[in-house]
């Protein structure tokens, strides 16, 4: 039986860490809607404490949505479901500085499905992606009791230093557990959205500095 080298288990391992900063925006920029379908994901999350979390997701390009606040994720799933043809299941850690451990493996879209009907904390979400600068970006649109809540998120191979930020990006949020995507699905953006907007109308924008220069777009 083959065996893997220490540098081998090691670079496996410094694979699994996800290196990302993520902003809050009030609306999605048309350019980066080209009407291409975005990628419709909806996903349950089993464990979410403390910042470790058990996640299973569904993704779909076949269905297009607007992601208002009645959309009911699970009614969506049971319409369209032999639409979703991608499954996995993810392990996260806590994130830290920006980076976090997850482990993820493709499994079944219909094993998935059901173990999303059946359990766990469920939202909904479009997924815009495009190049910005030197960078991939993520601008999740998300539904339901999230909506109408946007989060650009840039994310890199190693920590996400000297960042452009497009000027869409009103604040940073990638110190804030209640904007990651299990905080969401435990305590709905809806629930904190009339707190968190006196917080930036008292305090303005925040961009970390501790990842180098900011670079304002």
């Amino acid at each position: 039986m083959a065996t893997l080298t220490l540098g081998a288990k090691f670079g496996h391992i410094m694979d699994n860490f996800e290196h990302t900063r993520r902003f809050f925006c009030r609306a999605l920029p048309i350019e980066l809607d080209d009407w291409d379908s975005p990628t419709l994901i909806i996903q349950s999350y089993y464990v979410h404490d403390g910042g470790y979390a058990l996640r299973v997701r569904l993704k779909t390009r076949n269905v297009r949505l607007a992601m208002t606040p009645d959309l009911q994720p699970l009614e969506i799933l049971q319409r369209y479901q032999d639409d979703f043809r991608s499954g996995s299941i993810s392990v996260k850690g806590p994130s830290v500085g920006g980076t976090r451990y997850e482990a993820s493996r493709d499994i079944d879209a219909r094993i998935a499905a059901e173990l999303i009907k059946r359990g766990g904390e469920v939202t909904i979400k479009n997924r815009f992606t495009d190049w910005i600068e030197e960078d991939g970006w993520n601008i999740d649109v998300f539904g339901g009791a999230n909506a109408p809540l946007i989060i650009a998120e840039a994310e890199r191979i190693g920590p996400v230093i000297n960042l452009a930020i497009p000027k869409f990006c009103v604040t940073e949020i990638t110190d804030q557990a209640r904007f990651s995507n299990e905080g969401l699905a435990a305590n709905p953006y809806s629930a904190w959205r009339a707190d968190f907007e006196r917080e930036l109308e008292t305090d303005g924008p925040r961009f970390l500095d501790y990842f180098g220069v900011n670079r304002m777009e």
